[in-house]
């Protein structure tokens, strides 16, 4: 097999929303430069974070957590259309049956 033809995996890290709020955290009171030597991470990284926190206005942590309570909604609402629908036509026929 052509070693070009291989797609290359991209090993990324995968932080915990505890992790990056710890981290900007350190970020605040160190120093971006500081703490991003001390936790191994890049500069841009913690920025990157610190940005998305600001557009949120809310830690890492909650954002996911709203995320989630989100999906969660949307399921549920989908779930109610659906009954509704069902209990529409089941209402239409026995209107109809008993004309």
């Amino acid at each position: 097999m052509n070693e070009k033809n291989t797609k290359k995996s991209v090993n990324r890290k995968k932080y915990s929303p505890q992790f990056k709020d710890q981290a900007l955290e350190r970020a605040t009171k160190d120093g971006v430069s500081q703490a991003a030597v001390d936790l191994g991470i890049s500069e841009s990284m913690l920025y990157y974070w610190r940005s998305q926190q600001k557009k949120g206005g809310d830690t890492i942590e909650n954002q996911k957590l709203q995320q989630a309570e989100m999906a969660k909604l949307k399921r549920e609402v989908a779930r109610l259309q659906e009954e509704n629908s069902f209990l529409k036509k089941v209402a239409t026929y026995f209107t109809k049956e008993s004309e």
